[in-house]
């Protein structure tokens, strides 16, 4: 009977893990998990165990197939390697057969990680690994044809209204460099970001999901928790009611599943995960690491957890890695603030919100509720 037990939990665990509870099981067993640290321990367990198997498939799969390659360019004559073993083989089989393994490799099916699997297998391995900031390039030729068509537009209204003299030419169209994400944690604008999105800036503007962009400034910047706050200073810009979510003075519960929003394409992009870990790279005290798919362009966006609560922003991800991702801990925007406000009393009322107004609700209301607070920052 125990034995039964045993197997019911772990498949409960197994499917919580994999999102496929529904709302009212999903809320029984995190109730459960709070009140049994057995069953809480062998989430966080499992999870890890999950982890490892999936890398350990991967691998193995990858072994696998180069094999194949192997014995392919063994029997059709390419390579001679009767005496060769283990990884003085692979180092062979790279340094003889470059272009030969590309072709074989191609027809074999190997994927792009396996290749990567393969060129980090034989290459010098560095003491630490490289973390891959998530700020991204804009298009810049796309950027400058959308503010010549403004510049047009606004021409045309000028001529239509007031004539301006022929000696006036338009002013230069202005072209955004990088950008990343941003979202707002005042209703008057203003929002947090990542300082490596807007490092040595001239020019920072916002873009809101409908696609307006508003001039923004740089009032706070702390390079070494990478944790930057903009203002929007714009006539064309009308405050916002508060935001929705709260901001979380804690870190979530291991294997907690979280969520973000940001701009790692010129429309807004959701993606879910969990956390995987309660510090960042190696051990990082400031940040978390998250399990989720990030690329360029997320820097500075939410992380949320099923409350609709910040508990951080995503910056980096390990450049080796997939789906290994860190986040500043959200409780760092409480301390910018504090600064602010002993520097600036114009920041004095400025509150962040500790209770989440969208907890009831799910994801799907959730991120309609969340959306318009989320801007893409553009810099230059």
């Amino acid at each position: 009977m125990n034995e039964n037990n045993d197997i019911m939990i772990l498949d409960a665990v197994e499917r919580y893990i994999r999102g496929e509870m529904n709302p009212d099981e999903r809320l029984h067993f995190e109730n459960l998990r709070k009140t049994n640290s057995e069953v809480d321990q062998l989430v966080v367990e499992h999870t890890l165990f999950l982890q490892q198997m999936n890398r350990f498939g991967e691998w193995q799969k990858f072994q696998n197939t180069l094999n194949e390659v192997h014995t392919d360019l063994a029997q059709t004559g390419k390579i001679h390697a009767d005496k060769l073993k283990g990884k003085a083989k692979l180092v062979y089989l790279w340094n003889r057969s470059k272009r030969v393994t590309a072709i074989a490799a191609s027809i074999a099916g190997i994927t792009a990680l396996a290749m990567s699997g393969l060129i980090w297998s034989i290459s010098p391995k560095n003491d630490t690994q490289k973390l891959q900031a998530l700020s991204r390039d804009l298009d810049e030729v796309k950027i400058e044809q959308q503010h010549q068509k403004s510049v047009v537009n606004n021409l045309q209204d000028q001529i239509i209204t007031t004539p301006a003299p022929a000696t006036d030419k338009p002013a230069a169209p202005q072209v955004f460099k990088s950008g990343g994400t941003g979202f707002i944690i005042d209703g008057k604008g203003l929002l947090v970001t990542n300082a490596h999105v807007v490092k040595n800036a001239k020019n920072i503007a916002v873009q809101n999901r409908s696609g307006a962009i508003f001039n923004a400034v740089l009032v706070y910047s702390d390079v070494e928790k990478d944790l930057a706050i903009l203002k929007i200073e714009d006539q064309n810009f009308k405050p916002m009611a508060a935001p929705p979510y709260a901001f979380s003075k804690s870190s979530t519960d291991l294997a907690e599943p979280v969520y973000t929003l940001g701009y790692p394409r010129d429309e807004i992009v959701y993606g879910q995960g969990y956390l995987s870990a309660k510090t960042g790279y190696n051990g990082d005290t400031l940040s978390c690491q998250i399990a989720i798919a990030a690329n360029p362009g997320n820097s500075g966006g939410p992380v949320l957890n099923h409350e609709g609560e910040v508990i951080g922003i995503l910056s980096t991800r390990e450049a080796e890695s997939v789906g290994v991702v860190f986040a500043l801990q959200s409780k760092h925007i409480y301390k910018a603030l504090n600064d602010m406000k002993t520097k600036d009393s114009a920041y004095s009322r400025v509150k962040l919100s500790s209770k989440s107004s969208i907890s009831y609700l799910d994801r799907t209301l959730q991120v309609k509720k969340i959306e318009d607070y989320v801007f893409m920052v553009k810099a230059n």
